[in-house]
C-alpha cells in the first residue's frame, strides 16, 4: 500500500518516501493456516518486530511452536521453486529474488533441523557459511539490487539445487512430528474462543 498521504511535507520532512506494506488476518483464518503447515504465517508469528503484543500473542506463539511438522518442508521447497522461476525468468534477472530463493531454502533447513524459525539470512548464513550470499547481500544493499543481475546463473541454479535436495533430506530425516497433536488443536480452539469472546461488546 502506498499512500500519497505519508508523502506530505508534514509527515515525511525530510522528503522520504513512505511506502507501507500491510498484510492482515482474521484470526481464524490465521489459526487454520498454523494447523495447514504454512511457514508463512509462523514467520509472521515469530518476527522479532512486534509493535503490540499481549498475553494471547504470547500463548499463540507457544502453541505455534507446537505446529511445526516436518512437513513444513513442503511450504519451503514450494516457495523457493517459486522464487527460482522467478528470477530465471526475469529479463533482465533482478538480485533480489535469487536472495529470496536462499533464504527460503536456509528457513526451510534450519526450522526442519531444530524446530525454530529464522527467517533472517544473516544469522542463518553464519550457520551455512556460503560466501556467495554475503556477496549477494552487500550488493542489494548498495542498491545494486536495481541492476541487471550479471552472476553466473549455471552456478547458483547448481547451489539451489544441491540446497533443495539438502531440505528434502532433511525432512525424512527429521525428528518433528509428522502431525499436529489433537491436544494442541484443542488449546488453539480454546485460544479462539477466547480471543472472540474478548473481543464481543
Amino acid at each position: 500500500m502506498n499512500d500519497p498521504r505519508l508523502n506530505h511535507p508534514q509527515m515525511a520532512p525530510y522528503g522520504t518516501e513512505i511506502e507501507l506494506d500491510l498484510v492482515t488476518h482474521d484470526v481464524t483464518k490465521f489459526f487454520r493456516l498454523l494447523l495447514k503447515r504454512n511457514g508463512y504465517v509462523l514467520e509472521q508469528l515469530h518476527s522479532p518486530l512486534v509493535v503490540q503484543t499481549s498475553p494471547a500473542h504470547a500463548e499463540l506463539r507457544a502453541l505455534a511452536a507446537r505446529c511445526v511438522t516436518r512437513h513444513h518442508a513442503h511450504h519451503y521447497l514450494g516457495f523457493s521453486a517459486n522464487q527460482w522461476r522467478l528470477f530465471a525468468r526475469e529479463s533482465p534477472r533482478r538480485i533480489k529474488p535469487l536472495l529470496y530463493t536462499f533464504r527460503t531454502l536456509l528457513t526451510g533447513l534450519h526450522l526442519i533441523k531444530t524446530g525454530e524459525i529464522q527467517a533472517n539470512l544473516g544469522l542463518l548464513n553464519e550457520d551455512a557459511r556460503l560466501p556467495y550470499l554475503d556477496e549477494l547481500m552487500d550488493q542489494k544493499r548498495s542498491g545494486a539490487e536495481k541492476e541487471p543481475f550479471s552472476g553466473d546463473v549455471a552456478f547458483f541454479e547448481k547451489e539451489i539445487q544441491r540446497l533443495t535436495r539438502r531440505l528434502q533430506e532433511a525432512r525424512d530425516t527429521s525428528h518433528l512430528p509428522g502431525e499436529v497433536t489433537p491436544e494442541t488443536t484443542h488449546a488453539l480452539s480454546d485460544l479462539l474462543v477466547t480471543v472472540r469472546l474478548k473481543d464481543l461488546p
